[in-house]
């Protein structure tokens, strides 16, 4: 089964991985101690019973007879190993601030293991679906580390593929598909060109929405559309003195015609976003403010911020921001179309592109003013955390932009305490509201799930996130 993926995955081990690239591919390498069912709820992975004597205490017993890839069995020591060694700090990982909840793990037997909490935490049963790696592994990001999963890495070629195996020890049943190669095909043509000549049997939000109906009318390929939690954004580093003035962002937010993007660019296939929530997420709040397309507004805005609007006499743009965005070609045109939306309100946009890999690497350093990019696989509003708080600056978080609020910060730690759903509602009401307010982000969309595969590709199911764990009872009917 060969799938197209526009850009290179960063990292394959699940301990350190943050790109979505990376995390398809370990959805079908690793396995953690829950995961997420196709409705985002949790259910058991690696283990058999979960019991939860207190808020602070977890009590896993392990499935017996899981191997990894290696051959050696996975017991309660790989468990402790695996999130001990995220909580080091030379590990470098970003699940770490997450953690740090954990207070002691202690191995009750060779399949049993406790987890101590330092206090309540309602989302860390989300916490735990990374992949479980073997005791004692170290931090080598070229060989990733065996997993349970069901396939195993056979090649990875960065730039070009990853070919993964069936694992014929996996402890669910030996997938129906021998081989999964993941082609790295930065090109939108030639990805769907695959496609209809059968070099690609699947894309999973790779094709660009101006060219579904081309796709759609073809009689070997089918599509598979649900609305999605993907929520793309703009990003600002708070640090740049500019944009550290709400004002601008503000006036940012109010040039740029999201709606004209969603029908021309998007074809309809996403919404308008709020925020990082989805609506059907229990905690998204419908009511907070939305900065709708006012650019009379935006210039008001930076008339007040100090940047008054050239008058024949200086430079053309009141001030000029890079905006970095990766080669993807649907990316590209939408960035252009954000420059020419901030140009028409006095602001010059050096638009810069790079191939993903250096792209991202310099939106995790904060090497940026400007960038677009999209979060996927939100399900918990605790993910508010890892990118807002203000301990939650690289690696430990995604704080990428050094967005710094104290009243936020103790609603998301109250948001984390509180094991009542309501009163995390009514927490993660005032975060919305607060982000809403302050601008971190201007909140573009959230983009429909969209799989485009071949009618002879059986079984295929879309999982939150995109992830693929779908793909281990996948059958082709030649």
């Amino acid at each position: 089964l060969v799938i197209g993926i526009e850009g290179n995955p960063a990292d394959l081990d699940p301990r350190t991985a943050t790109d979505a690239y990376s995390a398809r591919i370990n959805s079908l390498m690793y396995n953690g101690l829950v995961r997420l069912d196709p409705s985002a709820m949790i259910e058991p992975d690696l283990v058999q019973e979960i019991q939860i004597p207190e808020p602070t205490t977890y009590l896993f017993r392990l499935r017996k007879g899981v191997k990894f890839h290696d051959g050696n069995p996975l017991t309660a020591r790989d468990v402790r190993s695996t999130f001990l060694s995220i909580l080091e700090p030379g590990l470098g990982s970003p699940r770490a601030s997450t953690l740090k909840v954990i207070k002691e793990i202690t191995i009750e037997d060779e399949y049993t293991v406790r987890f101590s909490l330092r206090e309540p935490y309602a989302a860390f049963l989300n916490s735990l679906t990374t992949g479980i790696v073997p005791e004692g592994t170290g931090n080598n990001p070229g060989m990733p580390p065996p997993g349970t999963g069901p396939f195993l890495l056979e090649e990875f070629k960065r730039g070009d593929r990853v070919v993964l195996r069936a694992n014929s020890d996996y402890f669910e049943g030996q997938p129906r598909v021998q081989r999964v190669v993941f082609r790295v095909i930065p090109s939108d043509s030639t990805r769907v060109m695959e496609l209809e000549q059968g070099g690609v049997h699947l894309l999973y939000n790779a094709v660009p929405p101006d060219i579904l109906p081309v796709v759609n009318s073809r009689d070997d390929v089918a599509i598979i559309r649900n609305p999605g939690t993907s929520y793309s954004y703009l990003g600002f580093n708070l640090r740049d003195p500019v944009l550290a003035d709400r004002r601008v962002r503000e006036a940012i937010a109010r040039a740029i015609n999201r709606d004209s993007i969603i029908q021309d660019l998007l074809r309809g296939y996403a919404r308008a976003a709020r925020g990082l929530l989805a609506p059907g997420n229990w905690a998204y709040a419908g009511d907070v403010p939305q900065l709708g397309y006012d650019p009379e507004r935006s210039r008001r805005l930076l008339d007040e911020a100090g940047f008054p609007d050239p008058d024949g006499e200086g430079p053309e743009n009141r001030f000029t921001l890079q905006y970095k965005t990766s080669q993807d070609k649907l990316r590209i045109r939408i960035a252009e179309v954000i420059r020419r939306d901030l140009e028409a309100v006095g602001i010059g946009v050096d638009l810069r592109v790079f191939e993903w890999g250096t792209f991202f690497s310099d939106i995790h350093k904060g090497n940026f003013q400007l960038y677009s990019l999209t979060w996927v696989g939100i399900t918990d509003p605790d993910i508010y955390y890892y990118i807002f708080h203000s301990k939650s600056l690289p690696p430990a978080g995604a704080n990428r932009g050094g967005y710094s609020n104290a009243s936020l910060d103790r609603l998301l730690e109250t948001g984390r305490r509180e094991i009542k759903t309501e009163r995390r509602k009514q927490a993660y009401h005032k975060v919305q509201e607060i982000l809403a307010r302050e601008i971190p982000y201007v909140s573009l969309w959230h983009s429909d799930d969209v799989v485009v595969l071949r009618k002879e590709i059986k079984g295929f199911t879309i999982f939150p996130g995109g992830d693929l764990h779908s793909l281990k009872r996948v059958t082709i009917e030649w």
